[in-house]
């Protein structure tokens, strides 16, 4: 696969991993994904370094669109929020990707 391909698998690939986390937090938790309690927690740190990996872009999108509907963010910062967690999901996907790779002894 040529790089553009790989960066097209890798994205919806972080996207879905981030979703999937996401969201059995979310049922697990009773909560909207969030950087607060109880998914991010000074008692749990390792806990939350995990769930802030993985979940983290739907985390941020969902505290600077609360952020936003409050008004206490511009157009243009919730934009900065958005592209940030675009590439915190590709980031993501390539990781995942890499792992995958490494795991069946492909790469």
């Amino acid at each position: 696969m040529d790089l553009v391909s790989l960066i097209a698998f890798a994205f919806p690939v972080g996207l879905t991993a981030c979703g999937l986390v996401g969201t059995a937090m979310e049922m697990a938790g009773g909560r909207r994904l969030a950087f607060v309690e109880p998914y991010v927690s000074p008692r749990h740190v390792l806990r939350s370094l995990a769930a802030v990996a993985v979940g983290g872009p739907f985390m941020l999108m969902n505290d600077a669109l609360a952020a936003r509907r409050a008004r206490r963010i511009s157009l243009g910062l919730l934009v900065s929020c958005g592209c940030t967690a675009l590439a915190w999901a590709l980031a993501l996907g390539v990781t995942v990707l890499s792992g995958l790779l490494r795991a069946s002894g492909i790469a």
